[in-house]
C-alpha cells in the first residue's frame, strides 16, 4: 500500500507494469539502433515496435517455470510479436537491460523527489521571514543559552535542505548510466555504437567500462544522498519534537479537526507525524547501509546485490518522497506561540546574558579568569534561588566597581543578540 503522503507517480513508478515497460523500452531502443546499422531489417523493427507488449500475469506464470524473469519478460513480449522476436535481446544480457531500466527509474525516481524537495525548501522559506523577529531562547546541551528568533530555525534548516538538493541533483548524474556491452562488459556480441545510440535515445550517458553489470558504487551514492535526505529530516522531527515537549510547548504540529490522540486520554496533541518521520528515516539509513553491501561483487559479477536493490532502491525512494511531502505540511501548518517562546526566555532569569557581563569586565581591564569567578557567582545564586540575574548583579559590590547601572541596564537588550539576523538571512536566501 503507498502511503497517504506520497505522490501517485511515485507509487507507480515502480509497480512491476512500469518496471517492465521500461525493460521494453530499452529492447526496443536496442533493436532501432541495430536497424541503423543495417543489421536487422527495418521491417522487422516496425513490426516489433506495433506489437510488442506484455502481459505481467503471464510474466509471473513463465517464470514460476524458467525461474528467471528477463527470460519470463522476454518470452511473453515473443509470444505477442511473433517471428520477429528473434531480432530482439540480439548480443544483450540481463544486466543489460535491468541495469539500463533501473537506471531510468532511478533518475524518474530523483526528479520527484527534486520537487519534493524545492516544494519545501519553499515552505522553508516562507516560515524563516515570517518569524525572522521572533525570539526564542538558543539551546545548547538543551539547556538555555542566548537568544536567537525562530526564523533563524528555518534558515538553518532551508540551507540544509538546498545542500541535499545539490546531493540530489549529483545523484542523478551519477546513475544516469546505461550498459549494453554484453555478458562481462566487452562487446563480444554487440558493437558499442548500439549502446551509444541506445543511451543517446533514453537520455543516459553509456558506463565508461562496465562488467556484466553498472557498477554499484553508483546506486549506493543514490541511496546514500536519500539516507543524508532522512536526517536532515529527522534532524527537524527531533527539533519540532522537543518544542512540542509539555514543559516547552513553543510550536505544535498541525492537530486536524476530529484527530485523537491517545485511546485513553482525550487531552493528547502527540508530535505523531515527526515521530514518524524519525522512524522512517531509521530504514532509509539501513537501506544505504545494504547498498554499500552490494558494491562487492564476485569478479565481473554476481546476483547477491539483485535482490536487495529489489527493495531497497523502491522502498527508500518511496520513503522519501512520503517523508518531504509529510514534512512540508507540517511545518506549512505548524502551529506556532511567541508568547510561550518569550515566557520560556524568561525562566531563566536573564542568565543568557552572562557572557556580555564578562566581555564587559574584561573591557573594563579585569583578567577573564576574575572575571568569569564573579559573573558565575551570580549566575549559580540566581539560578538556585531564583533571583533574577541583573538584580544581583546591580547590588554585587565586585560588579559595581567596574560597571555602572546603566551600563548593566545596557548588556540586558534583547535586540543586541539578533542585530545580525538580517546578515545572516542575506547569506542563505541572497535577498
Amino acid at each position: 500500500m503507498i502511503p497517504r503522503y506520497t505522490r501517485p507517480e511515485m507509487g507507480r513508478l515502480w509497480e512491476p507494469e512500469n518496471r517492465f515497460q521500461k525493460w521494453l523500452d530499452v529492447e526496443i531502443a536496442a533493436c532501432e539502433a541495430w536497424a541503423e546499422l543495417g543489421e536487422i531489417p527495418k521491417k522487422a523493427v516496425t513490426v516489433i515496435k506495433k506489437k510488442a507488449r506484455f502481459d505481467v500475469n503471464r510474466i509471473d506464470e513463465i517464470e514460476a517455470t524458467v525461474k528467471h524473469d528477463v527470460i519470463a519478460f522476454l518470452t511473453s513480449v515473443a509470444e505477442n510479436v511473433g517471428p520477429e522476436s528473434r531480432f530482439i535481446h540480439r548480443g544483450l544480457t540481463s544486466s543489460d537491460i535491468v541495469d539500463t531500466a533501473l537506471s531510468l527509474l532511478m533518475k524518474e525516481a530523483s526528479d520527484i523527489i527534486i520537487k519534493d524537495i524545492k516544494e519545501l525548501m519553499d515552505v522553508m522559506k516562507r516560515q524563516a521571514y515570517k518569524h525572522k523577529d521572533t525570539p526564542v531562547i538558543g539551546r545548547s546541551h538543551g539547556v538555555h543559552a542566548e537568544p536567537i528568533t525562530f526564523g533563524l530555525k528555518f534558515a538553518l534548516w532551508y540551507e540544509d535542505t538546498k545542500r541535499n538538493m545539490n546531493r540530489m541533483k549529483r545523484a542523478r548524474e551519477a546513475i544516469s548510466v546505461g550498459k549494453l556491452s554484453g555478458a562481462v562488459g566487452t562487446f563480444s556480441n554487440i558493437p558499442p555504437d548500439i549502446e551509444e545510440k541506445v543511451c543517446k535515445k533514453l537520455g543516459l550517458r553509456p558506463e565508461p567500462v562496465a562488467t556484466q553489470v553498472v557498477q554499484r558504487d553508483r546506486h549506493a551514492e543514490y541511496l546514500t544522498t536519500l539516507a543524508l535526505i532522512a536526517a536532515s529530516i529527522e534532524k527537524i522531527a527531533v527539533e519540532v519534537r522537543h518544542l512540542q515537549r509539555t514543559e516547552v510547548l513553543e510550536v505544535e504540529e498541525p492537530f486536524a479537526k476530529g484527530q485523537k490522540g491517545s485511546s485513553a486520554m482525550p487531552h493528547k496533541r502527540n508530535p505523531v507525524g515527526c515521530e514518524n518521520l524519525s522512524g522512517l528515516a531509521r530504514l532509509v539509513r539501513a537501506n544505504a547501509m545494504a547498498a554499500f553491501e552490494n558494491i562487492a561483487l564476485w569478479h565481473e559479477r554476481d546476483i547477491s546485490h539483485s535482490s536487495v536493490e529489489r527493495v531497497i532502491i523502491p522502498d527508500s525512494s518511496i520513503l522519501c518522497d512520503y517523508m518531504l511531502t509529510r514534512l512540508k505540511e507540517i511545518l506549512d501548518g505548524l502551529h506556532v506561540y511567541p508568547d510561550r517562546m518569550k515566557n520560556n526566555m524568561a525562566k531563566s532569569f536573564g542568565l543568557y546574558n552572562s557572557q556580555r557581563v564578562l566581555l564587559a569586565l574584561t573591557d573594563k581591564s579585569l583578567s577573564r579568569e576574575d572575571a568569569y569567578s564573579i559573573v558565575q557567582r551570580n549566575a549559580m545564586r540566581s539560578w538556585s534561588e531564583g533571583v533574577e540575574f541583573k538584580k544581583l548583579l546591580l547590588k554585587d559590590k565586585d560588579i559595581k566597581q567596574y560597571l555602572t547601572a546603566k551600563e548593566i541596564e545596557e548588556i540586558f537588550d534583547l535586540e543586541y543578540y539578533l542585530k545580525n539576523v538580517d546578515y545572516i538571512f542575506k547569506r542563505v536566501f541572497g535577498e
